[in-house]
């Protein structure tokens, strides 16, 4: 026997919804209007179902799933040179979004990408066979990175990302190793971006663009400092 299954998700209207899988390079393989609104899209192995809902509010949306890939680095950075050809800048904010590339405390390394229709989209790849959250480190501010991140990204909690951040950079007595403070000031600097706030995030910026880092010490946060460069343009 072979089973598939395929996500059915809803949006308020059909359009905008194919509009931006369209720029990801999908194609519409059908579409109907009557009896109901329905379509599809597919791309490769990733084929997605959608039904329109009238009352249907997407900034209120639960709806997600998940795609694996085994190649999610070129696919990211596909899906962010089609957003900007599409919407003339990569959206990170709002409806709708693309965030950033990281490998997160699961073993997997994924981003997430919220459509119109508030759907959102988990596209990771497995790095470990092991699928179980590791434990926070004890170490302070690895202990912030780990939490402000599953803050930001797993919860969607940008405004608890932050003070978190906030909260460890003002500690007095303690101080961050180079690679830790670049770590904390670009993730400060995407969710103040994702926030709307443009003072804290050049703020951010700039110090995390002042951080002094080795070769090596680059070379162990090429994720991070691939992000302030993103944020930066």
């Amino acid at each position: 026997m072979s089973e598939k299954t395929i996500p059915i998700l809803p949006c308020r209207t059909i359009q905008p919804v194919l509009d931006f899988y369209t720029a990801l390079g999908f194609e519409v393989t059908f579409q109907q209007k009557s009896p109901n609104p329905y379509a599809i899209v597919q791309r490769g192995g990733i084929q997605l179902h959608f039904f329109g809902m009238k009352h249907y509010e997407p900034a209120e949306s639960f709806s997600t799933c998940i795609v694996q890939t085994d190649d999610i680095d070129g696919l990211h950075e596909t899906f962010r040179g089609g957003l900007k050809a599409a919407y003339g800048r990569v959206p990170n904010r709002g409806l709708p979004r693309i965030g950033p590339l990281k490998n997160t405390s699961h073993g997997v390394r994924q981003f997430l990408m919220t459509d119109p229709g508030g759907n959102c989209i988990r596209i990771g790849q497995p790095m470990s066979h092991d699928q179980h959250h590791r434990p926070a480190p004890k170490e302070t501010f690895a202990r912030a990175v780990h939490h402000a991140s599953l803050l930001a990204d797993s919860k969607e909690d940008l405004t608890g990302a932050a003070k978190v951040i906030d909260r460890v950079l003002r500690l007095q007595g303690e101080r961050p190793t180079p690679v830790q403070l670049l770590r904390l000031l670009v993730l400060r600097a995407d969710v103040a971006t994702r926030l709307g706030d443009k003072e804290a995030a050049a703020s951010a910026l700039a110090a995390a663009s002042a951080v002094h880092l080795t070769a090596d010490e680059r070379e162990s946060v090429e994720d991070d400092l691939k992000r302030l460069t993103q944020l930066l343009d």
